[in-house]
């Protein structure tokens, strides 16, 4: 049963792919009459593209916190060992936002 799942998903990504690649192959005039006021779409796309980012990084931080704080209520004597990985996790799953918002400045000033 579960290998027929897998299948499933395989050949469906399989489908979606090549549908994708047949529609990134129009020509340049098209693309460019279909979306006139590219800096609009830019900006929206940014837009989603923050949001993204900072409910992924939320919930990321606020998973791991759970665990963590899930382990030391198991285990007081090891908040000490938990701590320090925990703080590192929470760092890189910020700085991941933080390139985001990087990413869209620099594409945004990019619009002009």
């Amino acid at each position: 049963m579960k290998l027929a799942k897998v299948l499933t998903s395989i050949s469906a990504a399989f489908v979606t792919l090549m549908v994708a690649s047949a529609a990134f192959a129009q020509e340049a005039g098209a693309n460019a009459v279909a979306f006139g006021d590219r800096d609009k779409w830019i900006g929206v796309a940014i837009g989603f593209g923050m949001a993204f980012a900072a409910f992924g990084g939320a919930l990321a931080q606020g998973r791991a916190s759970a665990a963590a704080l899930d382990g030391i209520a198991r285990n007081p004597g090891a908040a000490d060992k938990v701590f320090t990985p925990l703080i590192l996790c929470l760092a890189l799953i910020e700085s991941l936002v933080i390139y985001s918002l990087v990413i869209s400045f620099m594409r945004l000033g990019k619009v002009h």
